[in-house]
This record gives structure tokens, sequence and C-alpha cells, in this order.
């Protein structure tokens, strides 16, 4: 690769992380071309469709969940290593509004990407059976639970201001939020619930072909050059 190729690449996701942490995965792909001052067909060049982006973008943040996960599994506290990794994964998606998103939509294509997103998963669902056979966490904990937490931060993190101080506000109202929830998932002195509702993690978003803003689709796009 050239290096001006190099260049143009390292600039398109410098502002497509950027604008995805700041807006979320909606922002349209010629937004992401103009703040990284490049033209919307060399935009498609590097990566020719947003999924491609998107996964090349988030990789990163992919694999340190995973390792989230790995960290909690190799805890000898169940519920230590439990309450860690929610804390951290919330922190997560304070850190960058395009995370979750990124982690709950399908990319069927990203084999590797889809393969780390399955072994969090995965291991997550171990991390809650330990913490359950260990006495801590309550039996009728359900995966259901775990996405309304993290719907419930994502709440915190979407009707956070602009102004100066907001993004410490935002910090402090997560970790808040995250500290009373998992004092609710305690077993001890538990009481019954409602039951969980039929939400799974695949459900909450949609196929990463559904989630494009129309105006962010190639054929829209690229006539923008």
């Amino acid at each position: 690769m050239r290096a001006d190729a190099r260049h143009n690449r390292a600039r398109i996701l410098e502002a497509a992380r950027e604008t995805f942490a700041r807006r979320g995965l909606d922002v349209p792909m010629v937004a992401i071309a103009r703040r990284a001052g490049v033209g919307v067909a060399t935009l498609y060049r590097r990566f020719p469709s947003r999924e491609s982006l998107i996964t090349e973008v988030f990789a990163d943040e992919l694999a340190a969940c995973a390792s989230v996960v790995d960290e909690a599994l190799a805890d000898p506290d169940p519920w230590h290593g439990f309450c860690g990794a929610i804390e951290k994964v919330c922190a997560m998606q304070v850190a960058d509004r395009g995370f979750t998103d990124a982690f709950l939509t399908a990319f069927p294509d990203a084999v590797d990407y889809e393969r780390t997103r399955e072994r969090a998963e995965r291991g997550f669902e171990e991390v809650v059976r330990r913490a359950k056979a260990a006495g801590r966490l309550r039996a009728d904990f359900a995966s259901a639970d775990l996405v309304l937490l993290l719907r419930a931060n994502c709440g915190i993190v979407a009707g956070a201001g602009a102004g100066a101080g907001a993004g410490e506000g935002v910090a402090a109202a997560s970790r808040r939020l995250v500290a009373y929830l998992l004092q609710s998932f305690r077993a001890d002195h538990a009481e019954p619930l409602p039951p969980p509702p039929p939400l799974t993690l695949g459900h909450l978003v949609p196929t990463s072909s559904s989630t494009a803003h129309p105006a962010a689709r190639p054929g829209n796009e690229r006539s923008s050059r």
C-alpha cells in the first residue's frame, strides 16, 4: 500500500472512531469522509461497506470486551468477577456511544469479528453460571437482565448534554446506576420478580445492513463525489 493510501486509511479510521463514539453507528458515511478530509469514493475504495468500516474501527474494543470476560472467568471470586465485568463493559459504553451497537449488531461476513463476539457472549454465560453456583448471584438472573442493564446505561449516555463537565457527569451517573443494579442482582434477600422479557443481545439491534442510514448507502453517497 502506498504511503498516501496508508495515510488516507488512517485518517478515515480516526474520523470514523471519533464520529461513531459521539453519534453512534447511524452517522452517514459522507459525514465520516468529510471529517477525514477525503472524498466519498476514496472512503469506499478503502472500506467498500459500512460493515467493513465498523468492524475495523471496533475490533480493538471488541477484543478488549472479550478480555474483560476472560479476566472475570479467571477471578477466583465468581461474584467479584461478575461485578467487575459488568462495571468495565458499562464504562466502555460511556466512553464510546457506538460500542454497544457494534457489539450487538450481527456482521456475518466478518468472521473473526463474529468469532470474538460469540466468545465473549459464551464467556459471560459462564461468568453468570459461576456466580450463581457460588450462591452470590440471584438464581433468576437471565440474559435479558444484562440486556436491560446495557440499555439503561445507554440511556444515560444518549441523554447526556454536550456542556462542560458532561462527560464526568455521565460517568458518575453510570457508576451509580451500575452499583444500584449490582446490589439488586445479589442472591441474599432477593425477592420474586416479574418474569424476564423475551430479549436477547441479538434481538436488540438489527443487522448491519438495516442499521445504515439511508443517506449512507453506497448508491446514495457515491454520487456525491
